[in-house]
């Protein structure tokens, strides 16, 4: 773990100013330690409403007039605390745009102060308690504390980032094409971590080395289908993640003199196994690392209409879908789709015979809102969403409008 050590007789603007720096330099490797961008439009919004502040009747009813920030909150949760509408998180943030130059560094221990004169809603932070506005009363000692979790994330790390590792959708030429594991060391059927094993590339696209650092790469085996509930297009096919490997030498030919002429034989790349989830096999296939990229999630509402569907619970045959639970849906970047857009989940209403009148009619019962979720992963065709609210339970097939 990366450990700073922190001088608190440093003036508070120092202080924060050298955390704030310490997470941004962090960022890359930690998921909790968020330095996503702002977007323009985020900014723009943030901008107007601070001068403004928002109408009273915006504010969740029982919105904290003080609020101290703690351990193990989420910027979802803070925005839930103080809007009726979470997802306008960029009016929340611009409450206090003056003092938080940016929403993803929102640290536990500040103070939020809710201003409602005027028939307006404003937000004010300071850091400390009891204390003056804008100073903080600090004890003379030296302390080591970590840094890299003091950002609030938008959602609670650990239950979107594997998918921001793992799992992967792919066009149905993607896996066919990538390199494959033809071999495991002393004829190993099974690998696992600390194995070492031997691939193939295309026969057009040979594995091989390259400058630079050692390539890493993802294992993948059985492409599933992600079929639209509406119109049965394939979107993509969601690809079952194994594990890791690095490349420790790439793939070359062997020319040798058998009976008196040259036999040229294909030496496979050597690959070692170095993370796994479950075990692999001869024949599952390898993709390259892809870099790490930092996304906004600042939830929002999508500028255009969408209207979309679940296209998949994630997990084994899974139907329903609970809280905080991943699904896959049939909307992506194609349909404008991005990282932190909210759309409400409506259960489908079911199609009903009316018995009751003096004869038999068909009838629609109205769709009825059941939850929220949030993509956070948005493939061309496809998206991961993150179930964040539901009161009864979302299913394969329920429909997504905006919220």
């Amino acid at each position: 773990m990366n450990k700073f050590r922190i001088n608190e007789h440093l003036c508070p603007r120092l202080f924060a100013t050298l955390a704030a720096f310490a997470v941004a330099g962090l960022a890359g490797t930690t998921a909790s330690a968020q330095n996503y961008p702002v977007t323009p439009q985020q900014r723009a919004t943030a901008q107007q409403t601070a001068q403004a502040g928002i109408p009273i009747s915006e504010l969740a009813p029982n919105a904290p007039d003080e609020y101290t920030v703690k351990p193990g909150d989420t910027l979802w949760a803070i925005s839930r605390l103080y809007l009726r509408s979470p997802w306008r998180w960029p009016e929340l943030w611009g409450m206090n745009i003056s003092e938080i130059s940016n929403p993803h560094r929102i640290y536990p221990g500040q103070v939020l102060y809710l201003d409602k004169t005027g028939g307006r809603a404003r937000l004010s932070t300071r850091r400390g308690s009891g204390a003056p506005e804008g100073t903080i009363k600090l004890s003379p000692r030296t302390r080591y504390e970590s840094l890299s979790g003091m950002a609030l994330p938008t959602l609670n790390p650990s239950l979107i980032e594997p998918f921001l590792a793992e799992p992967v959708v792919v066009d149905d030429n993607t896996l066919l094409t990538a390199p494959r594991i033809v071999a495991g060391n002393d004829s190993r059927v099974l690998l696992s971590r600390g194995d070492r094993a031997y691939a193939r590339g295309d026969v057009n696209s040979p594995l091989v080395e390259t400058a630079g650092p050692i390539q890493t790469f993802r294992i993948f085996r059985n492409a599933t289908p992600l079929k639209d509930p509406g119109t049965g297009e394939i979107l993509g096919y969601e690809a079952q993640y194994l594990g890791k490997a690095q490349l420790q030498r790439g793939e070359s030919t062997l020319s040798e003199m058998v009976d008196g002429k040259e036999v040229v034989s294909v030496v496979p790349a050597t690959i070692d196994i170095i993370a796994a989830r479950e075990e692999m096999r001869a024949g599952d296939r390898l993709l390259p690392e892809p870099a790490r990229q930092l996304l906004s999630y600042a939830p929002r509402a999508p500028q255009q209409p969408i209207e979309g569907r679940i296209v998949s619970v994630y997990g084994n045959a899974v139907q329903f879908a609970a809280q905080n639970q991943v699904v896959a849906i049939n909307k992506g970047l194609r349909d404008g789709i991005e990282a932190g857009h909210v759309l409400a989940i409506l259960k489908n209403g079911e199609t009903i015979v009316d018995k009751t009148g003096a004869g038999k009619e068909t009838l629609k019962l109205p769709n009825e809102r059941i939850g929220l979720l949030m993509v956070f992963r948005p493939f061309e065709k496809v998206s991961y969403a993150l179930v964040l609210e539901i009161n009864d339970t979302p299913r394969i097939g329920d429909l997504l409008v905006n919220p």
